[in-house]
């Protein structure tokens, strides 16, 4: 599959402006360093050729922003999005959170996004530069020549795993398109299910035991769009804080997963925020692994406007019993 240009981009978004169709452009733009590429809203030509990238560090979901930034401009937003994007968009539009109106979708395609924390496994601390081209060449403050990494020895978990490199929504399509993809994501959620009961308890203890409540992956997770969510409540005892003990670092993760439940589009944008690399996307794959095994196969986002088995009963639903009979034959 071909790959998009940085220049084709802008070319798109740049013609898109000056013909009127759209008056904002959702980016991306250089952070603080190479790796750290943030999304951004352009107005101009000139901005974009100034400030807009396309490499391997553009990893974030434009579809959350959608809810914020589509509502505040004038006239339409562009976004690029890239196949797993797009069931995130979709979802959006089931639960009615942006005005599709507002809003013009170019799908891109993507090979798969880099990791940097799989790129410091090789060069270490103290990267200076990042240059992505055919290799990712990647200089440090102790080295005077690159260190040249294949990206995909450095693939983020969820392009290892990716689920399609379809789009299922767009008004306008850039490049050649995919096709959904028989991914190995539940491999992953098999092998915590074959824990003991203790086993799976000290995994967990030990992986959320490093959450600081940083709420990142709440707040760049699509499917977390609350006006208000449960743990901002000052009545919640567990408002904006640190937590206190045990019990709350590991509510504030199950709760979030709990209402996530079929919603979620396993895009895994909650593990590639967070700073303490825990890898929260499992828990997400979990309920969705099990919802597919006890309702069937359902993916969220794959079409607007569908429901998710948890909210659209049958009389066929599995019975709890049966539930807890599968999983003591499966013990």
């Amino acid at each position: 599959m071909q790959k998009i240009t940085r220049e084709q981009l802008i070319e798109k978004a740049a013609a898109l402006l000056a013909g009127g169709t759209v008056t904002a452009v959702l980016g991306w733009s250089k952070g603080e360093f190479d790796y750290d590429v943030t999304p951004a809203v352009f107005h101009t030509a000139e901005e974009l050729n100034k400030d807009f990238v396309w490499n391997d560090f553009c990893g974030a979901n434009f579809s959350k922003y959608l809810v914020a930034k589509a509502a505040k401009e004038e006239g339409k937003v562009l976004v690029f999005l890239k196949p797993c994007d797009t069931y995130s968009f979709n979802q959006l539009l089931t639960e009615h959170r942006f005005d599709r109106e507002k809003v013009y979708a170019v799908g891109i395609p993507c090979e798969g996004m880099a990791d940097i924390a799989k790129i410091k496994e090789i060069c270490g601390e103290g990267i200076s530069s990042i240059d992505c081209g055919e290799k990712i060449a990647v200089t440090t403050i102790y080295e005077d020549e690159p260190v040249m990494i294949d990206a995909k020895d450095v693939l983020a978990e969820r392009c290892v795993n990716c689920k399609s490199k379809k789009h299922v929504a767009y008004d306008e399509l850039m490049g050649e398109e995919g096709t959904v993809i028989d991914s190995a994501r539940f491999d992953e959620v098999a092998k915590i299910e074959a824990m003991t009961p203790d086993e799976r308890f000290a995994f967990w203890q030990n992986e959320l035991s490093r959450c600081i409540r940083c709420n990142a992956c709440r707040d760049a997770c699509p499917a977390c769009t609350c006006e208000k969510c449960v743990f901002d409540n000052p009545n919640s005892g567990v408002e904006n804080k640190a937590p206190a003990n045990s019990f709350e670092e590991k509510m504030f993760h199950i709760i979030r997963a709990f209402h996530v439940a079929g919603r979620c589009t396993d895009c895994g944008e909650c593990s590639r925020v967070c700073p303490q690399n825990i890898p929260l996307h499992l828990l997400n794959r979990k309920f969705i692994k099990d919802m597919n095994e006890f309702y069937g196969e359902y993916q969220a986002g794959e079409e607007v406007g569908t429901r998710a088995p948890l909210v659209n009963y049958t009389t066929g639903d599995i019975e709890p019993g049966e539930v807890f009979d599968r999983r003591d034959t499966d013990a």
